[in-house]
């Protein structure tokens, strides 16, 4: 018999998708995402018919659909939360510490969706290996961990970003209860690191869409996943936007534009929750 054919796609040093093709016919496909989201691969028969996915086993499935669950839950009432802060700024219905404790709940609920989105990546089921030290066409569910250091991966790199990204939202927020500062110390203290963490979650997007579209552009209007990551990418855009429009002028102590800051958080902050209520149905 011969040996496997394998075909690697990716970008990078990144690899996405992994097709395995036997010498005695059919073929294994692994996508990165779809393992990690559903823990399955799919399989095609000899003649190209595609047959059900093949699964990881019930432990696996159990984890993927349990982290799913809170991620997809605190995404969408994060998003909500800001997206009701933002509304609350721009009608000034609310004072500013009411405001301020609104989004820092939101922001608590988006540390909650980042860290358990990069749990799924350390516990998604990974490749199995053959004698040869090539992939075996099966998926190998590990141990349980609370952390992993893989940036080889594009999945983890993506989510760890993401989760890096919220902490540095949560230092705006904090930040924001602060009172008497001057201009300088405004856009120190909380435009600045709102300007950053809107740079990582945009860094987090882009690393989501290669790891759907495989290394390139891509239109799949039937894909779930493809829908996220760019629902949840056009949020991370009106994000950075805001933040863009939110830095306060010193000779003014006055923002560049404080109804494009409001109108732009709180677009973006919809998106993000648009993103967590499509994530209820990737799942295993």
């Amino acid at each position: 018999m011969g040996r496997p054919e394998e075909r690697a796609e990716g970008a990078g040093p990144f690899t996405t998708r992994l097709t395995r093709r036997p010498a005695q016919g059919g073929t294994a496909i692994w996508e990165s995402r779809l393992a990690r989201k559903r823990g399955a691969l799919r399989v095609r028969t000899h003649d190209g018919g595609e047959r059900r996915a093949r699964r990881a086993d019930d432990v696996a499935l159990r984890r993927l659909a349990r982290l799913n669950l809170i991620a997809a839950g605190a995404f969408t009432v994060g998003g909500a939360l800001f997206a009701a802060g933002a509304a609350l700024a721009q009608l000034g219905s609310a004072g500013a510490t009411t405001i301020a404790t609104v989004y820092f709940v939101g922001g608590l609920f988006f540390n909650t969706g980042g860290y358990t989105s990069l749990l799924q990546a350390v516990n998604s089921p990974r490749r199995g290996t053959d004698a040869a030290g090539g992939w075996s066409g099966s998926l190998v569910t590990g141990r349980w961990r609370w952390w992993s250091y893989e940036p080889l991966r594009i999945d983890w790199l993506s989510t760890f970003i993401l989760f890096v990204g919220t902490l540095v939202f949560g230092i705006n927020l904090l930040d924001s209860f602060l009172t008497g500062l001057t201009a300088q110390q405004v856009n120190r203290l909380i435009w600045t690191p709102d300007l950053i963490g809107c740079a990582l979650f945009l860094i987090s997007g882009h690393l989501a869409i290669v790891e759907v579209c495989h290394g390139r552009p891509c239109w799949r209007s039937r894909s779930l996943a493809w829908w996220i990551v760019m629902v949840n990418q056009l949020g991370s855009v009106l994000f950075l936007v805001s933040a863009l429009a939110a830095f306060t002028r010193p000779e003014t102590d006055s923002l560049v534009n404080v109804d494009i800051a409001n109108w732009g958080t709180f677009a973006g902050a919809l998106c993000f929750s648009v993103g967590g209520v499509l994530q209820f149905f990737e799942r295993p």
